[in-house]
């Protein structure tokens, strides 16, 4: 059947290329390396836990995490009796990612943006999502056309930005914030991440990455801070192993990622 082309929306009149989810949420940073991915593995499961149907697609076309965070890197994609790919599942959620698609997973996708973007739209439209209470987008970092399109062709409830508090990421996670600000999406809040160490032995904290980067972005921007996550070995070892920390965690941890859950399930 002759799939009838939508013509691109707007940033204040966007498409609906996902009408079968509820609402949908973006989770974002400025630059890389700051554990969106994690932040965002964790969001979704944690929605999930609340009894939500949630879906989580990966937008990080030339960075994809999202199936080694959830345990699925081994899986390959699959299509159903109407031509539909299904997703993969785990800990209670969908999760769709250009990381299923690839012979191996160190395959690099060296696409143009206008080919990662129409990957993107069929991972929307042709993808056996269900009714979801909640679609979640892993964006890419940064401030680019991955960003831009989704506001044309989604109607984003809000975005969830992630940062740490090291001087260069909260520079560039202002640049996504009033990227955001200008393109009509409502910023939920920021997390930051890697935000403090304790040590095992002393319990004493270290501010590895420096600190008050959040808090600094909040008094520019007005901008909620949702929560602060510590550099853990129970987050790292979890992520690395497939687990994710808000199920399987340490009960500090859960708690942490638990708290910025219910102010994000506030805003549904």
């Amino acid at each position: 059947m002759h799939k009838t082309k939508i013509p691109y929306g707007s940033t204040q009149k966007p498409n609906n290329r996902a009408p079968y989810a509820k609402k949908v949420i973006a989770i974002s940073s400025g630059k890389g390396g700051v554990g969106k991915s994690t932040v965002a593995a964790n969001l979704a499961v944690g929605l999930a836990q609340m009894g939500l149907r949630v879906g989580l697609l990966d937008a990080d076309i030339y960075g994809p995490s999202i199936p080694r965070l959830l345990g699925v890197e081994t899986e390959k994609l699959r299509w159903n009796d109407d031509n539909k790919m299904i997703p993969s599942e785990n800990f209670g959620i969908k999760v769709m990612s250009v990381g299923l698609t690839t012979p191996k997973s160190d395959t690099p996708l060296v696409w143009r943006s206008s080919v990662a973007v129409s990957a993107l739209m069929q991972f929307l439209e042709d993808v056996a999502w269900g009714e979801l209470d909640v679609l979640i987008i892993d964006m890419p970092p940064g401030t680019g056309d991955v960003q831009l399109t989704m506001a044309q062709e989604l109607p984003l409830c809000g975005v969830v930005l992630v940062t740490t508090p090291q001087m260069l990421s909260t520079d560039d996670v202002s640049r996504a914030i009033v990227m955001f600000q200008d393109i009509h999406v409502p910023i939920l809040g920021l997390v930051e991440n890697m935000s403090y160490f304790i040590a095992p032995d002393t319990k004493k904290r270290y501010d590895i990455f420096g600190s008050g980067g959040a808090q600094k972005l909040y008094s520019t921007y007005t901008i909620p801070l949702l929560g602060q996550i510590p550099l853990t070995n129970d987050i790292v070892n979890l992520s690395d192993q497939g687990k994710i920390a808000i199920a399987l965690g340490e009960v500090e941890t859960k708690k942490m990622y638990e708290s910025i859950v219910r102010k994000i399930r506030e805003v549904l």
